[in-house]
């Protein structure tokens, strides 16, 4: 019969250790900008770094879901950057828009929109703006965007089409087990 050592392997020297070695690596890339979350901004063909990020920002702030990641926001985002190179009205019409944006923000937190910390914050700043044609295109294009995108479908619940399985009356349509019997 083989006989397992139940004690753990680890003790307070080897965590010590890995911990010692961790956390000055850790300080190095953070002091040094080196960001993952910030490389898909560098990409842009006719959108600055600085503009892409702020629309995602703009993107979160409009529509607001605390349990989605960034990265179905830049997904959403990401179009406007290939609109921009073909468009020269749309390029000037984006860069307008967010030029507009961060100047509201500098006058009134003396930073740009996207390193305003509190979002009530921004959601002023972006009502100060919203009859401006920069952001009625920028909403009206983040619904088809954003909602239309299948990977976020399943974080909403939703299943996406019934058609092409028979429809929802043969999928549950009528299963209203949630409601006390009779």
């Amino acid at each position: 019969m083989r006989e397992i050592d139940r004690r753990s392997q680890f003790n307070r020297r080897v965590f010590l250790q890995g911990a010692a070695s961790t956390v000055p690596a850790v300080a190095v890339a953070t002091s040094t900008g080196v960001g993952i979350s910030d490389a898909w901004a560098d990409d842009g063909a006719a959108l600055s770094p600085a503009t892409l990020k702020t629309l995602v920002k703009v993107a979160r702030d409009i529509y607001p879901h605390d349990f989605l990641g960034d990265s179905y926001y830049i997904a959403a985002v990401k179009p406007w950057d290939g609109k921009a190179a073909e468009d020269a009205t749309v390029k000037t019409m984006i860069n307008d828009g967010v030029a507009r944006l961060d100047q509201a923000a500098r006058d009134h937190h003396k930073v740009p929109y996207a390193e305003v910390a509190w979002e009530a914050d921004r959601v002023a700043l972006l009502q100060g703006i919203e009859r401006s044609d920069f952001f009625q295109k920028i909403r009206g294009d983040l619904i088809v965007s954003l909602y239309n995108n299948k990977e976020v479908w399943p974080k909403f619940g939703y299943e996406g089409s019934s058609a092409d399985k028979g429809g929802y009356i043969k999928r549950g349509f009528s299963d209203i087990d949630w409601l006390p019997k009779a």
